[in-house]
């Protein structure tokens, strides 16, 4: 049994003035009642649902999903206190399965606690850690609260996602940022009050963009700010843009703002639109990502999305990601753009991308035709003997190397050439063949070889 709860709460173990005094202004600085709360309006405006579940007190498990310094912390302990709980705290990147399973130990203990045990990074403990936390909490011996900044859907196992209400936190509004900083100006007793330093709200508002809806990262910004600036400075514009300058935008290379912003370059490229993606290649270069990844999604692109539209793209994406093996940062952002702006301005076509999924999807549904007769190796007399290469005609014995033969014992349509840059020059030739296949098989009587039959239709689509 427990002489003490592990890591119990702020509320339940008060600290001196001394001690608080050396907390970092976020901290000091959290909310201590729903209403204090900045943000987050879509979900605790009045008679939404989680208020609600804090009133009545009748919410089993919940997860907060949301960007750094969004409040997921913040709204767990205000949870706790609102309700009267006791609030146990865990960190998945810290903690282990001994610590987890003597916390869930005590809070069995411990019913008449209602126990609320906040996981921080959840999405860091692995599946049997998760799988542990089951039992007690469709049991009812703790109310989890974890937080995670990683999509739920990914990385939260689905029976522990399906016993907990999930919420979706957003980064916290600018002018909401702006008012919190002002109160912990003013403030003597948490904030910085007895600095007596001041702060136009321009010098505030710059601040806050420079912090990307990240209210932690704000407020401690704030702090570096006006301990460097000293007692009863006033903060200005020179001092913001020294302080800029060792800036870090917000970018976490595995989680779900690398993903996000990897989409919406892909998809401003896709839509032609040259700007916005030299504009999201800017934030993942600024943000220190690796340029062979988004090398290699140019190559990606090159194919699935450019195509037959414009061959030189497929070329040009290789060389690019070449040039940054070979060349490295920061000059081969120089070749990152120069493809970028090639493959948004292209013309597009994803027919070759349309034509492998449906051949793969043909051969899931039909099962796998036979290699015809006449296009099986006949190198060894034996092949010979078993009918292998007969009646094979060879292509470049025809005008354009078109025989009339079939090449599918079953033929069918896969690839269909859109309009668009040079992919309407083959659907043109496609249809000449189209075509000249027809006239061979009617100069050979009707006979092209086995088997007889119409070929495919090849043309392009009329749109």
């Amino acid at each position: 049994m427990f002489a003490r709860p592990p890591q119990a709460s702020a509320a339940e173990e008060p600290k001196s003035a001394a001690s608080n005094a050396r907390l970092p202004l976020a901290a000091r600085m959290r909310p201590r009642a729903l209403s204090e709360v900045a943000g987050q309006r879509h979900l605790l405006e009045e008679g939404s649902l989680l208020p609600r579940l804090i009133a009545t007190d009748t919410f089993g498990s919940l997860l907060f999903y949301g960007p750094p310094g969004c409040g997921k912390t913040t709204l767990a302990e205000v949870i706790a206190h609102e309700t009267q709980s006791r609030f146990l705290r865990l960190n998945a990147v810290l903690s282990n399965v001994a610590e987890l399973r003597d916390t869930l130990r005590y809070a069995r203990s411990r019913p008449e606690e209602r126990v609320i045990l906040f996981i921080d990074e959840i999405h860091r403990f692995n599946k049997a850690q998760q799988d542990l936390l089951l039992p007690d909490v469709e049991a009812g011996h703790v109310r989890l609260i974890g937080a995670t900044t990683h999509n739920p859907g990914f990385y939260i196992n689905p029976p522990l996602l399906s016993r907990s209400h999930l919420f979706k936190l957003e980064p916290v509004p600018l002018d909401d940022v702006v008012q919190v900083m002002q109160r912990a100006l003013e403030d003597t007793e948490r904030g910085l009050g007895n600095m007596r330093v001041t702060a136009e709200e321009g010098v505030l508002r710059s601040l806050a963009k420079l912090c990307d809806g990240d209210l932690r990262r704000a407020l401690n910004a704030l702090e570096t700010l006006v301990l460097a600036a000293g007692l009863g400075s006033q903060l200005d514009e020179p001092m913001l843009e020294a302080f800029a300058r060792e800036r870090q935008i917000r970018y976490d290379a595995d989680e779900d703002e690398h993903y996000d912003t990897a989409s919406a370059f892909i998809k401003s490229m896709r839509g032609c639109d040259p700007d916005a993606a030299l504009y999201w290649l800017a934030k993942m270069l600024i943000g220190g990502e690796d340029p062979r990844f988004i090398a290699r999604r140019l190559v990606i692109f090159a194919s699935e999305d450019v195509g037959m539209a414009d061959p030189r793209a497929l070329s040009l994406a290789t060389a690019t990601f070449q040039a940054c093996e070979q060349v490295g940062m920061p000059e081969c952002e120089l070749n990152l753009a120069h493809c970028v702006v090639f493959l948004a301005t292209a013309p597009k076509s994803n027919s070759t991308t349309m034509a492998i999924a449906e051949a793969k999807g043909d051969i899931r549904k039909n099962g796998l035709q036979n290699v015809p007769l006449w296009l099986r190796d006949a190198h060894t007399k034996l092949n010979k003997s078993f009918g292998h290469g007969k009646d094979y005609r060879y292509s470049h014995e025809f005008e354009e190397g078109i025989s009339g033969q079939e090449f599918m014992e079953k033929p069918q349509t896969f690839y269909r050439p859109k309009l668009n840059g040079a992919e309407q020059h083959v659907a043109e030739r496609l249809e000449r063949w189209r075509q000249l296949k027809r006239q061979r098989r009617a100069e050979a009587g009707g006979d092209s070889g086995p088997p007889a039959g119409d070929s495919p239709d090849t043309s392009p689509p009329t749109t």
